[in-house]
């Protein structure tokens, strides 16, 4: 039953995302997906509320809806009540949806009182995506998609955002290594994504240097 489910979840968000962002389209579910299953051999968790916690966490992403974050936990309970998922898995995977989020960790927003170590698992595999290559890749092409500039030496990064000023931010994509990419390895979880996630920032870490090289003429 459960297999069945996962694979009617999968088809939902393949059509659903279609033709989404390329940072946010079906194949970064796909990796996420991927991700929380390697995770979760290390962990107790319940593998139908981390899958499809996995699969649907970014089936309305709400800066793709004008900042509404409503609509993804009500696409997802929709159309989870329509294959007659227990409603307290259903209400679990809408609590990842809603916590899943870097920016939930900001300000006021990281006193909301709801954790699980189904969350924690999803959340270090949406994080392994943010960083390394393909978390560089996805930060430029984001950053393409909304028109933002590479770099610019006078606009420094702001360590101390809110939810709402990230929400916001117009920043280059570089800046948005120092306020959230370099940060994520200390904020995982699990051993197993604090250990995937080691590689992955001294890749960013190495890519940065050569930037800033490349930039300023020294290579």
């Amino acid at each position: 039953m459960n297999s069945e489910i996962i694979i009617k979840t999968k088809a939902f968000v393949q059509k659903t995302l279609k033709g989404a962002e390329g940072g946010h389209d079906w194949f970064h579910i796909e990796r996420v997906y991927n991700n929380t299953m390697l995770i979760a051999k290390e962990e107790q968790v319940d593998l139908l509320v981390v899958s499809l916690g996995a699969l649907l966490h970014d089936i309305a992403d709400p800066k793709f809806h004008n900042g509404d974050e409503t609509i993804g936990p009500k696409m997802a309970t929709t159309f989870l009540k329509s294959l007659a998922v227990d409603d307290k898995v259903i209400a679990h995977v809408v609590q990842i949806i809603n916590h899943i989020s870097y920016k939930s960790s900001l300000g006021d927003a990281a006193t909301i009182p709801f954790t699980s170590i189904e969350l924690k698992v999803v959340q270090d595999a949406d994080r392994l995506d943010a960083i390394g290559a393909i978390g560089i890749a996805r930060a430029f092409n984001y950053g393409g998609f909304k028109n933002r500039g590479m770099y610019n030496p006078a606009i420094p990064p702001n360590h101390s955002m809110t939810k709402e000023e990230y929400k916001k931010s117009t920043a280059p994509t570089i800046n948005h290594f120092y306020e959230k990419l370099l940060l994520l390895k200390n904020k995982m979880n699990t051993s197993t994504g604090q250990k995937l996630a080691q590689g992955r920032h001294q890749y960013m870490e190495a890519f940065l240097a050569q930037f800033y090289d490349e930039w300023n003429g020294k290579i």
